[in-house]
């Protein structure tokens, strides 16, 4: 083929297979959607098992409730969106430009949309010069319908060189049509008229002529056609036999790590829920790696029974892309934290970041898994607290020793080599040592502690400090103190340097620490 070539991605039943992709165990269920409010309710999508049980679009709940043992499901507006992200996603791995078109039927007689035809969702890919990436057009499209069926979408695929016929074939076929160069009308002759969504009163113009076909509709002369009806005429024959001409509009999508599954009946126990959330994390893991991302954090987000919310939030300490590990992390997280009330809705979302990587020398010895630690790190969470696992953090305040416990995040690993330099070590005393101290005028001059006797032989300071100055009126830690560093000497001859505090309001002195 030479010139534009285009890829047309078609979704049928789409309301169905939102709402199905996520929920494995419901795949082998006949399933219908409905859409409208009670009573007056309709089918406007359903899946295969459903139609081989008589089920049809546009039927009325009544109907639907009669025909058989047909699960009920209701039409979520959140779950379509954040499944059209998903298959944009998987289409956007072998083009770039894509613009969507989403089209829904109409029935003349209730007016009501998608009861014809079901509710659809399709792109086209504009897939010109891919050849020396993925092959011939045929190899192309059977990659692409393995990456939909992946992530749990049924689509049918048309390729041509022109995009309004790939557009009609792939909406009228089920599997994977390529056109050959110039032979889109012969393809297209035998589509049914209706494929072009004409309005009702020229499909019955149509009718009453006898055009049931694009072939017959193609066959008619220009002049008398565009004579006998409107200017619009000329673009129906023109789609007929392939030859419309289309302005491509890509699309420019935001990469957004997201899944969402709404449930018919609250969700109570917590293996339910994992049982729905271990699907959407391989989901959000696959489409992390066909990025070469990883994932760094996961938010839960669980709408409850009554209008509640419940936030769950995971962040291994090294960014991992293994859903055993991941689900793990979540089970513990959920665990240790269970939502209040019953699960109505839930909802993942996740945070890339590039994949950890560390290069291990040939005879250094074998570290442990960072999983390890992160399992580790979650349960001791669960059994002594959050506020007692994790990494020390400065606090940014002038108290001596203000700190408080944050998340640990491993460092990564740069390979470059520490310098070897010296530096003074501040060893603090824990718990301060109460001390006797001894003056020379305003100095330490010695001082003692329980154990040891000390003679000042330099004082520098004193440094006046005060913590929490901004709320003294509410602080409970609110203090003045000043600070000396001294050079003293024991007994035995050895000499240390440490640091004194003096707390001014009780006239009390300790030994904070010893410079190493």
């Amino acid at each position: 083929m030479s010139g534009q070539l285009y890829a047309c991605v078609w979704a049928a039943e789409f309301p169905a297979q939102a709402l199905l992709r996520l929920r494995t165990d419901w795949q082998t269920e006949a399933v219908v959607v409905l859409d409208g409010h009670a009573p007056e309710e309709w089918v406007c999508s359903l899946n295969r098992l459903a139609a081989r049980m008589g089920a049809v679009p546009g039927m009325t709940r009544l109907e639907a409730e009669s025909a058989g043992r047909l699960r009920l499901l209701k039409r979520r507006a959140e779950s379509e969106t954040a499944a059209k992200a998903v298959l944009l996603e998987c289409a956007a791995k072998f083009s770039p430009r894509i613009e969507e078109v989403c089209e829904e039927a109409r029935d003349g007689a209730t007016g009501r949309m998608g009861t014809s035809a079901g509710v659809s969702c399709a792109f086209v890919l504009d897939i010109t010069g891919t050849e020396r990436l993925f092959g011939p057009p045929e190899r192309l499209a059977e990659r692409l319908r393995d990456e939909l069926a992946t992530a749990g979408f049924r689509a049918s695929i048309a390729v041509s060189a022109n995009y309004d016929a790939a557009r009609l074939k792939a909406a009228d076929t089920r599997g994977i049509v390529v056109i050959p160069e110039s032979a889109d009308a012969e393809a297209l002759k035998k589509l049914p008229i209706a494929a072009l969504g004409l309005d009702e009163e020229y499909a019955g113009t149509f009718a009453l002529w006898g055009i049931g076909t694009l072939g017959e509709l193609a066959a008619l002369p220009e002049a008398e056609l565009v004579a006998r009806m409107d200017p619009q005429a000329r673009r129906w024959r023109a789609l007929a036999r392939g030859a419309a001409e289309h302005t491509f509009q890509p699309m420019e999508p935001k990469f957004s790590l997201e899944e969402l599954c709404e449930f018919e009946t609250p969700v109570e126990q917590i293996d339910s829920l994992l049982f729905v959330g271990a699907r959407m994390i391989d989901c959000l893991v696959t489409r992390a790696e066909g990025r070469a991302l990883a994932l760094t954090s996961i938010k839960a987000e669980m709408r409850l029974e009554g209008g509640g919310a419940h936030l769950s939030v995971i962040r291994p300490a090294v960014a991992s892309a293994d859903k055993k590990f991941l689900l793990k992390l979540l089970q513990l997280e959920i665990g240790s934290h269970p939502p209040p009330a019953s699960v109505v809705a839930l909802t993942l979302r996740a945070e890339a970041g590039a994949q950890s990587k560390v290069q291990l020398g040939l005879f250094a010895p074998q570290m442990p898994e960072s999983s390890r630690l992160d399992v580790t790190l979650a349960r001791l969470r669960a059994m002594v607290g959050e506020e007692r696992v994790g990494s020390p953090v400065l606090e940014d305040t002038h108290r001596p020793g203000g700190s408080r416990m944050g998340g640990f995040i491993a460092g990564e690993e740069t390979g470059a080599e520490i310098e070897d330099c010296s530096r003074i070590a501040l060893r603090r005393v824990r718990p301060p040592r109460l001390v006797r101290v001894a003056l020379h005028g305003m100095k330490p001059a010695a001082f003692r502690d329980e154990e040891n006797s000390y003679e000042v032989a330099e004082a520098y300071g004193p440094w006046r400090t005060s913590g929490c100055w901004w709320t003294l009126h509410t602080c409970d830690d609110a203090w003045n103190s000043e600070e000396w560093d001294v050079l003293a000497a024991m007994k035995d001859g050895r000499s240390v340097a440490c640091l004194l505090t003096r707390d001014c309001t009780r006239n009390a002195w300790k030994l904070e620490a010893f410079y190493d």
